[in-house]
């Protein structure tokens, strides 16, 4: 059955930490995960990747805030989209809509690489 997203979660620790340097522009913080696919089944076979590094930020300044990650010496997922957290969200704004954002506006780069740890990982 698909309906898996495949990626990596942030390691708790480097959240609390990236928080401290990008702190959650809206009330609703997400700060979860980075998406390398989603609509996978359980068999789907996880990256190996275990590092990326935040190196930008993007924010439409109307509730969807997200910070770009680079995984494997790129930004850009295989689908042709970029590689990034969700961070923040506003009232009525949804997760998805980073994508959205990261491609109608683009993205700034943060001038400095912050390391993460990141967990392979199918989440539902």
């Amino acid at each position: 059955m698909a309906g898996h997203v495949a990626g990596w979660l942030l390691h708790p620790e480097d959240r609390e930490a990236l928080m401290a340097v990008f702190p959650p522009a809206y009330s609703q913080v997400v700060a979860h995960h980075v998406t390398l696919r989603a609509g996978v089944s359980q068999n789907f076979l996880l990256p190996t990747e275990t590092e990326g590094f935040v190196v930008g930020v993007a924010d439409d300044g109307a509730g969807a805030q997200a910070l770009v990650v680079e995984i494997g010496g790129t930004t850009r997922r295989p689908d042709g989209s970029t590689y990034h957290i969700t961070w923040s969200l506003g009232s009525g704004r949804r997760p998805v809509e980073s994508n959205d954002v990261i491609r109608a506006r683009g993205w700034i780069t943060t001038g400095e690489r912050h390391r993460v740890r990141l967990e392979p990982k199918l989440v539902r």
